[in-house]
C-alpha cells in the first residue's frame, strides 16, 4: 500500500510536468559516489520516460582539482569561482569534456535511453566573455554566458538527453571555464524551462551554514536578493544562478542534497519534496 500511495502522490506531478523541459544541474557527491551515479542516471532516464525533457548540465570541480593537484598547479577559488590561467581552461576541457561528460552520457545510455554530450563549443552553443571576480578582480579565464542557443538544444532534445559540459568560447575564439550552476541557470533561463534544479553536497539554502536547522525551504527572488551579500563559497553562484533562471522566466529553481539517493525525484514527484524552493 505505501508503493501505491507513492505512485498516486506522483501522479498529478508527472502530468503536470509532461512535455516540459527540466534543466538538472550535475554536481557534487552524486557525480563521485557510484550508488549515487548510477541512481541519478536512472532518475533522469525516467523522467523521459514519463514525458519530460531532461537536460543535465554538469561541472566536475573536485575532479578538476584533483587532475591539478597531480600536475602541481595552484588551485584558487574567488567567491566560489576558480581562477583560471590558460593552463587550467585546457584541464578543465580535458576533465569535463574528454572525461566526466563521456562519462555521464555512457551511464544514461545503459540505463536505457540515448544520451548525446555537448559542451559550449558544440554547435555555437555557449558564446560567453571575460567574467571578474568580486571586486573587479581579474580571475583569468573564467566566462560568463552571453547567449545560448536554444535550435541546437531543441532539436537534440526531440529524442535524446542533452549533456553539457560547463566550458564555452568567445568571439575571438578564446576557451574559458564556466561556472557549472551558472551555465545551468543560463540554459534555463534561455530555454524558459518549466523548473532548474541544483544537486549539491548540503541539505538546501542554510541561512547559517554551520547550522543544519537553518534550511530554508522556501525563499522569494526578492528574499534571496536581500540577503545575497552574506552568502559566501559555492552557495552564491547557486543562487546567482537560481535568481537568473526565476528572473528570465523560469518556474521555480530548487536546490538539492544530491548525497541523499533519488533527491531529484523526492524534489519533483513528492507534495513535500526537499531542498529549497526560490520562486519568482
Amino acid at each position: 500500500m505505501r508503493d501505491i500511495a507513492t505512485l498516486l502522490e506522483a501522479l498529478p506531478y508527472i502530468r503536470e510536468f509532461h512535455g516540459k523541459t527540466i534543466v538538472i544541474k550535475y554536481g557534487g557527491a552524486a557525480m563521485t559516489d557510484p550508488a549515487l551515479k548510477e541512481e541519478f542516471a536512472r532518475d533522469v532516464v525516467l523522467l523521459k520516460y514519463v514525458g519530460m525533457n531532461p537536460i543535465v548540465v554538469h561541472g566536475g570541480g573536485p575532479e578538476i582539482t584533483r587532475y591539478m593537484e597531480r600536475l602541481g598547479m595552484p588551485v584558487e577559488f574567488v567567491g566560489g569561482l576558480r581562477v583560471s590561467d590558460a593552463a587550467t581552461v585546457e584541464v578543465a576541457k580535458m576533465v569535463l569534456v574528454g572525461k566526466q561528460n563521456k562519462d555521464i552520457v555512457l551511464l544514461i545510455n545503459r540505463h536505457g535511453q540515448p544520451a548525446v554530450g555537448l559542451c559550449g563549443d558544440d554547435g555555437l552553443l555557449f558564446r560567453v566573455r571575460k567574467q571578474l571576480g568580486p571586486g573587479d578582480r581579474d580571475i583569468g579565464f573564467v566566462g560568463e554566458i552571453e547567449s545560448v542557443r536554444v535550435d541546437v538544444l531543441n532539436h537534440i532534445a526531440e529524442d535524446y538527453i542533452p549533456v553539457i559540459a560547463s566550458v564555452g568560447a568567445d568571439a575571438e575564439g578564446n576557451s574559458y571555464n564556466v561556472n557549472a550552476d551558472a551555465a545551468a541557470g543560463a540554459v534555463a533561463r534561455a530555454l524558459r524551462a518549466h523548473k532548474v534544479v541544483f544537486l549539491t553536497d548540503v541539505a538546501g539554502w542554510l541561512r547559517d551554514p554551520d547550522d543544519p536547522d537553518s534550511l530554508v525551504s522556501e525563499a522569494s527572488a526578492d528574499e534571496v536578493r536581500a540577503a545575497l551579500d552574506g552568502v559566501a563559497g559555492g552557495m552564491r553562484p547557486k543562487l546567482e544562478a537560481c535568481l537568473d533562471a526565476v528572473d528570465g522566466g523560469v518556474g521555480a529553481a530548487q536546490i538539492v542534497d544530491g548525497r541523499v539517493p533519488h533527491s531529484l525525484l523526492l524534489e519533483l514527484f513528492t507534495d513535500r519534496g526537499i531542498g529549497t524552493r526560490i520562486r519568482a
